[in-house]
């Protein structure tokens, strides 16, 4: 038989069964149950049957049978089932006790450090790489490990570095594009919590579910939707993403970087230009025949945008502001049945 079947029937293996029962006999010494347990994690670790190589060593040493020599052994034999299951805090654990016991134990100090790498641990791997090489000056296996920690060290320090930097430059950027907006004048919008009921205090703006934001990135967060953000050039200009809607048609268009001092027009010039859009049946979006207007949701109140307006001066407008980082805007055809229809009752002001 090659290999003990993991499950015995005593009918058909009277002879096995009988061995297994001497070998977990309680009447047998702790040392002589955990060389047994011991073997038989062995063989399952042979197999590559790793939980239950843990099983039996774990087994094993629950007997406490007081020989270093083997309860050092079991020990690094588990670490090793832990680190080929991927269990590098347990098989570091593992490691870590039985150099305890036996300070100078190759196998153990080769496991810690392998865990160690493993965990991107590189500094205490390195600890560990001279320990055991102050024990085995001429390890072969130390010694590549002590040199790739060394490297691996190396390169995160310079990954740090460079995050770091990369962090200064971003925190850079983002303070010189609030403070461009700041500038502006520009009212950044973004969703506030409810109230919950039976709270302490009052509402002033009690069913409102908007409110002006402080000046942060808080009120930026279209890139997460659009994957596009109001961005700032190197001529300090501001780009930002504009949407459009129809809501006619429940359509939209998106302009990823509209420049704050482009007019509506040069856009307008492009998108109803020589081709119209193709949910556009009836033909009538012609450039000539459009209006635009942006909405103050708090007030109902439409505003009438000039199409030869910049984009600056409407965000600057009192009563623009911007939903979380994207101004919007209403695209209607003048004097159609809809646009009749979508005014009626809604106030209106000139920009």
């Amino acid at each position: 038989m090659g290999r003990v079947p993991e499950e015995i029937d005593p009918k058909e293996y009277p002879e096995l069964a009988h061995i297994q029962a001497i070998i977990h006999d309680e009447d047998r010494t702790p040392e002589e149950k955990a060389q047994s347990l011991k073997n038989e994690g062995n063989e399952f670790f042979k197999e590559k049957n790793y939980p239950k190589a843990i099983v039996a060593y774990t087994a094993a040493l629950k007997n406490k049978c007081g020989d270093q020599d083997l309860e050092t052994v079991l020990l690094t034999n588990r670490a090793a089932a832990h680190f080929h299951l991927g269990n590098m805090r347990s098989a570091l654990n593992d490691a870590a006790a039985a150099k305890k016991i036996k300070p100078g134990h190759l196998k153990a100090l080769i496991r810690g450090a392998q865990c160690c790498i493993e965990l991107r641990n590189f500094a205490t791997a390195i600890q560990w790489c001279e320990e055991g090489l102050k024990a085995h000056p001429t390890d072969k296996k130390l010694q590549d490990l002590r040199a790739a920690a060394d490297k691996h060290k190396r390169a995160a320090e310079r990954d740090a570095r460079k995050a770091k930097v990369k962090e200064k430059k971003l925190n850079h950027e983002k303070e010189a594009l609030m403070a461009a907006i700041k500038e502006r004048g520009v009212k950044l919008l973004q969703p506030v919590k409810p109230r919950q009921s039976g709270s302490d205090g009052e509402d002033d703006d009690e069913g409102s579910s908007t409110a002006v934001a402080e000046l942060s990135l808080d009120g930026l967060s279209s890139h997460k939707a659009t994957g596009a953000q109001v961005f700032l050039d190197e001529q300090n200009s501001l780009h930002w993403p504009v949407l459009f809607l129809y809501p006619e048609h429940q359509q939209s268009d998106f302009i990823s970087a509209f420049c704050e001092s482009n007019s509506f027009l040069d856009h307008f010039a492009v998108m109803f230009g020589e081709q119209l859009p193709p949910w556009d049946v009836d033909r009538k979006y012609h450039l000539q025949n459009l209006q635009l207007f942006f909405e103050d949701e708090e007030r109902e109140t439409l505003y009438k945008v000039d199409p030869e307006t910049t984009l600056l001066k409407v965000l600057q407008h009192k009563r623009f502001f911007v939903k979380v980082g994207t101004p919007s805007f209403i695209i209607l055809v003048n004097g159609s049945s809809f646009w009749k229809q979508y005014l009626t009752g809604k106030k209106m002001q000139a920009l």
